[in-house]
């Protein structure tokens, strides 16, 4: 990773992946960079910008999947360029590694991914920083040995992502003495909004807490986690994918000025 392009990682804050769930449109990328870069700027909150240039994990075949794979990384280089930041998306086979790493800087493997050796592996060895999200079904000290297959690469950018454990068929709960055990392996970051998901609905279409989505990141951060990951939508309810567990965009900055608050006082204990 262009770790010049990580500003602020002096200032001893939390570091914030943020964007929408999904490449949708040019003016959209730029519409929610424009207004996070602004806000993270100003509060000296290290910053990577997040959208998936593709899902592939929908319940339903009809739904939204994305708007082409090498235009959605066009734009996503676009980002990176135009306001000189680090980006981060989802792959999902060996071969999408390849293809993404030539236009983000952070490769992510997805939760129920997690377990992939052939993905961790090819991940791993294009030298990028590797986020890897804990799948739903494995404890905390199971994720040591998808950190295990990335290093056997000779990387040691890796990150690791706590979303959720599955509770049930529909809901999620997060157990936050996973926490410290994880990050005796990576640095650890709280995905605020997949948390609150409510998975695998009749209709076909996940549910969501969004308005618990501070309450997430406020235990998070006094657990002492590395980063926060946000996806974020001007109108959620238009958004294409997981609108329903989203942060409305204006919601965003008074959200991080009290997270701010609270690092600085988790930092001074």
């Amino acid at each position: 990773m262009n770790l010049e392009k990580l500003k602020h990682t002096e200032s001893g804050n939390f570091i914030l992946l943020a964007g929408p769930c999904v490449v949708e449109s040019e003016e959209l990328l730029i519409e929610v960079a424009t207004k996070v870069c602004a806000i993270t700027e100003r509060l000296k909150i290290p910053y990577v910008f997040k959208a998936s240039y593709r899902k592939a994990n929908r319940s339903r075949s009809d739904s939204f999947s994305g708007i082409g794979d090498e235009q959605a990384l066009e734009m996503l280089r676009m980002v990176g360029d135009r306001f000189d930041i680090p980006v981060v998306t989802d792959i999902h086979t060996a071969e999408e590694a390849v293809l993404a790493a030539q236009y983000v800087d952070v490769l992510q493997i997805p939760a129920f991914l997690c377990r992939q050796t052939d993905l961790l592996h090819a991940a791993g060895r294009t030298g990028k920083v590797v986020n890897i999200k804990k799948g739903q079904f494995l404890s905390p000290e199971s994720m040591q040995h998808a950190v295990n297959k990335v290093r056997e690469t000779g990387n040691d950018a890796i990150w690791l992502t706590e979303r959720g454990t599955t509770f049930g068929y529909q809901d999620l709960v997060v157990d936050f003495r996973g926490f410290p055990a994880m990050k005796n392996y990576a640095p650890v970051i709280m995905d605020c909004t997949h948390s609150l998901q409510q998975p695998n609905q009749s209709s076909g279409v996940t549910g969501g807490r969004p308005e618990l989505i501070e309450t997430m990141a406020r235990a998070a951060i006094a657990v002492g986690a590395d980063g926060l990951f946000i996806e974020t939508h001007p109108n959620p309810a238009v958004a294409k994918s997981d609108g329903a567990n989203m942060l409305k965009l204006d919601l965003l900055e008074g959200m991080l000025e009290r997270m701010v608050k609270l690092k600085s006082v988790v930092n001074s204990l």
